[in-house]
């Protein structure tokens, strides 16, 4: 097993163990890596199955302990070299060290896991896993932030030296809402991401414009959001803090200069204390105020707060799933529960005969009902409100009985309330989307006093993640 040291940390003293030459055995939930010590679960991070490490415990629980890798004595033989220079600080692509092949494994084994553990129901076959086709440069959308003081990693901070390169524009550090780490080089978008925000950076530097505080909330520079499509269209976003019209035209005007690729130039103040853009004015400066995105000849308009799954191609790949587990012939009532943008709703409106999306953001039901219309559709119906208000008996009545309920909410899963009004509404069919299996299971286990779960299909969605998309079809019990 190992020998076992123990070392003092904290302020009162208190004991926390080092376990030496452990084995790493096994991937878990939110992509921790899981080692087993006299019977303890540890969980920790930065480690692959077959790793032979010491673990520095950081904190204990009555039925595991979490810890951090202090000392790597063996590699697995799954172990691969990170690709990404900020892959160990940056905490976003946390399954680099294993090959994909191997993410895609224990994704797998997460769904089956969760399923059969949460939901504690009869299961059938899962279907093996559907890969991205990219695992690197394969997200729509990224966001980074500006900051005056770049964030310093441990071993800089130890050396005692000056660092002068001090203004960044990158990633928040994991766990922490005022530490900016700089953004040489992400792997996630496509060019020419990366070269748009090393030169505004750059651009910025040359002309000493502010980079903005954010404790103090001050500066010019604030965030800078960048949206591509398939097809090869081009967001770009500015946020400013404050208005300098001026300083503003002039970066404005550099962007759109060296890359006329850019389809959608827009930019917004942003005075408020946090990031978010949802309750602001974004003007456009330069082109359209949207960009469109293709499937199947059916085109989506995205806007500034549009929401649209991040990975294009394998979101094709995930709605084609959902569609075939409807089984729509054309002559079916569906209901698409948090349809957001109005995506699916859309996407299998030409197999239905009538499609009714419900989504409690009003805006979002705004851009489902421009994409109907963007497109033709005419058997589309939109709702905006909370779901439990609004599927009621009377809104059923009104709206004919669903034959096919597809839902896809939000990480937090279905609430008691929304269960309750599915077991009512009682459709022949339910098309369950979820990217949390854990929440997954627990509602497809309420769900299961008047349905069978006959398909699973879980969908690689973010490659170098952990994160999972998984569907379901539960068919109304005989």
């Amino acid at each position: 097993m190992g020998k076992f040291n123990s070392i003092t940390l904290g302020r009162k003293n208190k004991q926390l163990p080092l376990y030496e030459n452990v084995r790493i055995t096994d991937i878990g939930a939110e992509g921790k890596a899981i080692a087993r010590y006299e019977g303890m679960v540890i969980f920790t991070t930065l480690a692959v199955p077959g790793d032979l490490v010491d673990l520095q415990v950081t904190r204990k629980k009555n039925k595991y302990q979490e810890a951090k890798v202090i000392k790597i004595h063996e590699n697995s033989p799954d172990r691969v070299p990170a690709f990404c220079e900020h892959f160990e600080v940056c905490g976003g692509c946390t399954l680099q060290y294993l090959p994909y092949e191997k993410q895609l494994y224990y994704k797998q084994k997460q769904v089956v896991d969760q399923l059969t553990r949460i939901g504690r129901i009869e299961l059938p076959e899962i279907m093996p896993i559907i890969g991205s086709a990219n695992s690197t440069f394969y997200r729509n959308k990224l966001e980074f932030t500006f900051s005056h003081r770049r964030w310093l990693t441990e071993e800089e901070v130890k050396s005692g030296e000056q660092f002068d390169d001090m203004p960044v524009v990158g990633f928040h550090v994991q766990g922490m809402f005022d530490k900016v780490m700089d953004v040489k080089k992400c792997w996630l978008q496509p060019d020419p991401s990366n070269e748009i925000r090393n030169s505004v950076k750059e651009y910025a530097l040359a002309h000493e414009l502010d980079f903005f505080n954010l404790k103090s909330k001050t500066g010019f520079l604030r965030n800078l959001i960048i949206r591509n499509t398939v097809s090869g269209e081009l967001m770009v976003i500015l946020s400013f803090f404050k208005e300098d019209k001026k300083e503003r035209e002039a970066l404005l005007d550099f962007l759109f200069e060296k890359f006329p690729g850019i389809t959608s130039l827009l930019y917004v103040i942003n005075e408020k204390g946090n990031d978010t853009l949802t309750d602001q004015e974004i003007l456009t400066y330069k082109g359209r105020d949207y960009i469109v995105e293709e499937m199947e000849g059916l085109k989506f308009r995205i806007g500034p707060k549009s929401f649209f799954q991040t990975n294009s191609l394998q979101a094709y790949k995930l709605y084609k799933v959902a569609r075939e587990f409807a089984g729509l012939t054309g002559k079916e009532v569906v209901y698409d529960l948090y349809t957001g943008t109005g995506t699916i709703a859309n996407f299998v409106a030409k197999n239905a005969r009538k499609v009714i999306g419900i989504e409690y953001v009003p805006e979002a039901i705004e851009d489902a009902v421009i994409n109907s219309n963007f497109n033709g559709i005419t058997n589309t119906v939109f709702y905006a409100g909370d779901m439990k208000d609004i599927l009621t008996e009377n809104f059923i009545l009104e709206n004919g009985r669903p034959d096919v309920i597809i839902t896809d909410p939000p990480r937090a899963g279905m609430s008691i309330e929304v269960v309750q009004a599915i077991l009512k509404a009682l459709p022949d069919r339910i098309v369950y989307v979820s990217c949390n299996p854990a929440t997954q299971a627990r509602d497809l286990s309420l769900l299961n006093e008047a349905y069978k779960v006959t398909k699973v299909q879980p969908v690689d969605m973010f490659p170098q993640t952990h994160h999972v998309e998984n569907v379901v079809l539960m068919e109304r019990a005989k």
